[in-house]
């Protein structure tokens, strides 16, 4: 599928590690202001296909077009100024406050954010100004990502990208954080891609859910198509533990 307003495109993209192929020629397009999850397994190259879009994965073959940008053509620092990018592991300098961090790439570039910026990031992750001054040694893990979350929108991005950002923390964060996330993606006009081994989380929030197996997208999909029983067997076997689990649990107060 290709459309010319397109924000982010892949071309034939593909990624291989000598005789391993981690994507294999994926080409699709991602509108502006669409939240689109990438969901699989262990493996299936749904990190490896988002890590090219900011050049921490170089593509073998094919392109990554940012705006009608081949990526690989941009400095990679200029790049990254484009993309918001929240990581599984947090990623928080440990020996900078809260403020120092989520202002981190605005000051590399030159423009350091002011201290009315900063509290405003911390409130769009519902998190007072009294948070800017704490080390992240001091905060919680839900705290520290949605610290990840704030830095990751400092820059204004054009494109918000999330690899497994809520697998580390505890179910009630991890559903109260997704929740602001997609907030977030509404009132701010993101473009969103999630990549999330968990199908029920990509229903919930996603607008399209593309499945990966074997570096290839292999259902690209709306929450109410795969449902409804589309894109076929590996994605309808993801589906499957959601529903599964809802099953169960409803047969407990049965």
């Amino acid at each position: 599928m290709t459309d010319a307003s397109a924000l982010l495109r892949f071309d034939s993209t593909a990624k291989s590690y000598a005789a391993v192929v981690a994507v294999a020629n994926v080409s699709l397009d991602i509108d502006p202001r669409s939240f689109v999850a990438l969901v699989g397994a262990s493996g299936s190259g749904k990190s490896t296909l988002l890590k090219m879009v900011n050049r921490l994965v170089e593509p073998t073959s094919g392109r990554v077009l940012l705006a009608g940008d081949d990526v690989t053509g941009l400095p990679a620092p200029a790049l990254r100024r484009r993309i918001g990018y929240v990581f599984q592991s947090i990623g928080l300098f440990p020996h900078m406050n809260a403020a120092h961090n989520i202002g981190i790439g605005p000051r590399i570039a030159g423009s350091p954010l002011a201290d009315a910026r900063i509290t405003e990031l911390l409130e769009m992750v519902d998190l007072d100004g009294s948070y800017a001054t704490r080390m992240p040694s001091e905060l919680s893990g839900g705290q520290r990502q949605r610290i990840g979350v704030a830095r990751a929108l400092a820059g204004d991005p054009e494109v918000l990208l999330m690899d497994e950002p809520f697998g580390a923390l505890d179910p009630v964060t991890r559903d109260a954080l997704g929740d602001r996330v997609r907030g977030l993606h509404e009132t701010l006009g993101l473009t969103t891609v999630m990549v999330t081994h968990d199908m029920a989380e990509a229903l919930l929030l996603a607008d399209r859910v593309l499945v990966m197996d074997a570096g290839q997208i292999v259902a690209d999909e709306t929450p109410a198509s795969l449902l409804a029983g589309g894109g076929g067997e590996i994605a309808q076997t993801m589906v499957a533990v959601p529903r599964d689990q809802a099953a169960r649990m409803a047969g407990l107060t049965a």
